[in-house]
């Protein structure tokens, strides 16, 4: 199994207090930085193509974030979202990382990757940074895979506690990519009610606040994992948010690091029966520290199997 990860994705540092710190990367590489994790095959990172990009964003869109990283300090793109000035780098490495993670793992039957990067990415829309995210980075892979590698059904599960607005925004008329999630409601964005459905190709199921373990899993077995069983994807896309531990600042879902583990356990199931196990993970949120490396290691120890 490959770990894709980048220094720059450390350097990117929206200020002081900000919820998406550079502490969540460190303490995530850090969790992935013991024994049980030794066979992992650390990869850097290449740059995203401007052509990978611009196949989920606008041309205008692209060039705009890579012309507004400051030369010092910060600057606002809205009043969650900031750059730095290695913001740009960053993004350009979250995004690549997902792309060649997606390369890898379709060249080797059962191929797995995580890509432990940031800034997260399900948020940004085709024309919009939004939600600490700047690039898409699981659209951009899965486009990647349609595009370079000819593939007729990829999948993407998110259960980020907040939802993947972006992605469903980009891919809701592309009935070759099935977008399924779990996220509170009401909770930012304000997105993903469960009439949202795209071109039959998005199903989203959103929790109240205090859902717990039980509510979740049942969700996720009755609703969301025969969808993705009925889909057949050839190849499966997590976007890896891990806010909705109980401990997690910024929502009330409650769960805890061995549901994550359930979770992925349930989708590599799903991938080996249909897309010979191949399967990119990639990072969005989790706050609380602790509860973000113990849920990461979780999610990985499962994904390795």
């Amino acid at each position: 199994m490959r770990l894709y990860t980048h220094p720059a994705c450390l350097q990117h540092d929206p200020g002081p207090g900000h919820p998406e710190s550079p502490e969540r990367l460190r303490a995530v590489l850090a969790a992935l930085d013991h024994d049980r994790f030794a066979a992992l095959d650390r990869i850097e990172a290449p740059r995203a193509g401007i052509a990978a990009l611009e196949r989920v964003h606008e041309a205008a869109y692209v060039a705009r974030i890579l012309a507004s990283a400051p030369m010092a300090g910060t600057v606002p793109l809205d009043e969650d979202t900031l750059m730095s000035p290695a913001s740009a780098e960053a993004a350009l490495r979250a995004a690549g990382a997902v792309a060649a993670a997606v390369d890898a793992v379709l060249e080797e039957r059962g191929g797995r990757a995580f890509c432990a990067v940031r800034p997260p990415g399900h948020h940004a829309t085709a024309d919009r940074a939004m939600g600490f995210c700047l690039f898409n980075n699981v659209a951009i892979g899965a486009a990647h895979a349609l595009a370079e590698h000819g593939l007729e059904r990829v999948a993407i599960a998110d259960f980020d506690v907040h939802h993947g607005n972006g992605t469903q925004d980009i891919f809701a008329r592309e009935p070759r990519v099935l977008f399924v999630s779990t996220h509170q409601s009401p909770l930012y964005p304000g997105s993903g009610r469960a009439d949202e459905t795209g071109v039959g190709n998005v199903l989203n199921a959103p929790l109240p606040p205090g859902t717990g373990r039980q509510g979740f899993r049942r969700t996720w077995d009755d609703c969301l994992l025969p969808r993705l069983d009925a889909f057949r994807p050839q190849l499966l896309l997590v976007s890896a948010g891990f806010d909705a531990h109980r401990a997690d600042p910024l929502a009330q879902l409650q769960l805890d690091a061995d549901d994550y583990a359930w979770l992925t356990t349930r989708l590599l199931d799903i991938a080996f029966a249909h897309a010979d196990g191949r399967v990119v993970s990639t990072l969005e949120g989790g706050y609380d520290l602790q509860a973000l490396a113990a849920s990461v290691a979780a999610h990985v120890t499962a994904l390795a199997g």
